[in-house]
């Protein structure tokens, strides 16, 4: 842990909840670690140890606290000082990468030798990445077992383990004791074969408040694909379709703490490390709104906005490729006008789907699926003009191929510059697709009428001039300004 110990335990002291997940503080009495926020007994100092991953306090020896639950900390934001390589084998590990596949086949997609790969997540995270695996492993299989009914057989497999018998033994090695004991004083009860064909598997989503849900919901609402997704109170929910695998998640605030809950179809269990990275990247559960707020607040056109909805996020997306459709289909037209043209792209090109929720009943089509229509017929069907088809077929196959890298950790510069490439992508569709699917916290639209118009310039030059102050932070900055239009302001 680099920063000052003494710091650390400052925050530790008052329970500053824009540090849970940021660090961990191991107490050498007790041997076990926590959050910054935990509500027990503050240790003194000289029993503490700071670390700054959870994977680091375990390999030290510590094992994580029953209270607090240290694997429900928010995770570290995109922008964190870590290198590229690291964050971006850390994001895929923590999707369960090294569940199935090997370390080389790892390092084989990033591009770099396994040797390389082990010695930079080494250095940077301070654990090998296997171990990375194993702590993100157990700490799914803890949660599921004191949040859900999954039997200790599911868990085991839901959590990524190949067998029982390894998933017994790493798990008593970890926290001193069973799993059968963990689940018999949680409230959870083991599942039964009809829980399986209907009560949905409940995942606890933490996060660094404030979160404005309300504008989340708002965005999200707007731009929902009929069939696909939907808003409706304080709830989210749309379909999934990972690794060939379908259902649908529902997710809604927890009023009682600083989370969200998200509830999932047993049908995906097996992918729920996935899921849970892809729910938490879409609706910003990493990210520290303080921080951000105070940056963005020094700016006169845009404090009164900030202040009046503290905790503002950058929506991202859920499936990479179907909001990168809904961009290329929001070129030149309004918000509404985008949506019923990606209501009909899933309704002739999306499979059918049960869920017993209202009005969702479809997945959206994959970039494979797309990438072998003909232009012309997909023009037809969906009422576009013949260049913007080509362009979203031309997209698709770049997907599809490779050429274009729509990762949660690729280089947003390497990416916008592979759309720009393709014609009919624009500045506007990479900037959009930066700021949304790969969530670059600093990408920015220049060229967006609304944000010009928010901005009372008329050029993309005069709008980059007047948002240069906001780095890194601009992409949020975009969404007071959205939202300043819509309230009136």
């Amino acid at each position: 842990m680099h920063a000052d110990a003494d710091s650390l335990y400052r925050a530790l002291v008052a329970r500053d909840r824009r540090f849970d997940g940021v660090f961990f503080v191991g107490v050498t009495t007790t041997g076990v670690y926590c959050r910054p926020i935990c509500p027990a007994r503050t240790p003194g100092r000289a029993r503490c140890a700071f670390f700054g991953h959870a994977a680091e306090a375990e390999r030290a020896g510590f094992r994580a606290c029953f209270r607090c639950r240290p694997e429900l900390a928010p995770g570290r934001a995109s922008v964190d000082s870590i290198s590229v390589l690291a964050r971006r084998a850390a994001a895929r590990i923590e999707a369960g990468e090294l569940n199935e596949g090997s370390l080389e086949d790892l390092a084989d997609s990033l591009g770099v030798t396994s040797r390389h790969l082990r010695r930079t997540v080494q250095e940077e995270l301070g654990v090998s990445p296997v171990e990375l695996a194993q702590t993100h492993r157990l700490a799914l299989a803890k949660r599921l077992l004191a949040d859900t009914r999954l039997s200790l057989t599911d868990v085991a497999f839901a959590a990524g383990f190949a067998s029982i018998r390894r998933f017994n033994a790493a798990f008593l090695a970890r926290f001193g004791a069973p799993p059968s004991k963990v689940r018999r004083s949680s409230v959870g009860a083991a599942s039964t074969e009809e829980d399986r064909g209907g009560t949905p598997i409940a995942l606890r989503l933490d996060y660094r408040p404030p979160l404005e849900w309300g504008s989340l919901l708002a965005f999200f609402g707007a731009r929902a694909i009929p069939g696909v997704e939907r808003v409706q109170g304080d709830t989210y929910v749309r379909s999934v379709i990972v690794d060939g695998l379908r259902g649908h998640v529902r997710v809604s605030a927890d009023p009682r703490r600083s989370s969200l809950v998200a509830h999932v179809s047993w049908s995906l269990a097996a992918r729920l490390p996935e899921i849970v990275r892809r729910l938490r990247a879409q609706l910003d559960l990493d990210a520290s709104p303080d921080a951000i707020d105070e940056h963005l607040r020094r700016d006169e056109l845009l404090r009164a906005h900030v202040e009046a909805c503290p905790g503002r996020r950058l929506p991202g997306a859920f499936d990479a490729f179907e909001s990168t459709v809904r961009a290329i289909l929001g070129q030149q037209v309004s918000v509404a006008a985008a949506t019923t043209l990606a209501g009909r792209f899933a309704a002739r090109l999306g499979a059918p789907l049960e869920t017993g929720e209202p009005g969702i009943d479809r997945t959206f089509p994959t970039a494979k699926e797309v990438a072998h229509l003909a232009p012309d017929e997909l023009a037809g069907w969906i009422g576009l003009p013949g260049a913007r088809a080509r362009t979203l077929v031309a997209v698709a196959r770049a997907i599809d191929e490779g050429h274009v890298d729509l990762g949660g950790h690729a280089d947003p510069s390497c990416t916008m510059r592979a759309l720009l490439a393709i014609p009919g992508v624009g500045p506007w569709t990479a900037s959009y697709v930066a700021m949304r699917v790969l969530r670059w916290p600093d990408a920015f639209p220049a060229g967006d009428l609304g944000v010009k118009k928010a901005l009372g310039v008329t050029t993309t030059r005069a709008a980059e001039a007047r948002a240069e102050p906001w780095r890194p932070w601009r992409a949020y900055a975009v969404m007071v300004l959205w939202s300043s239009l819509a309230d009136g302001g």
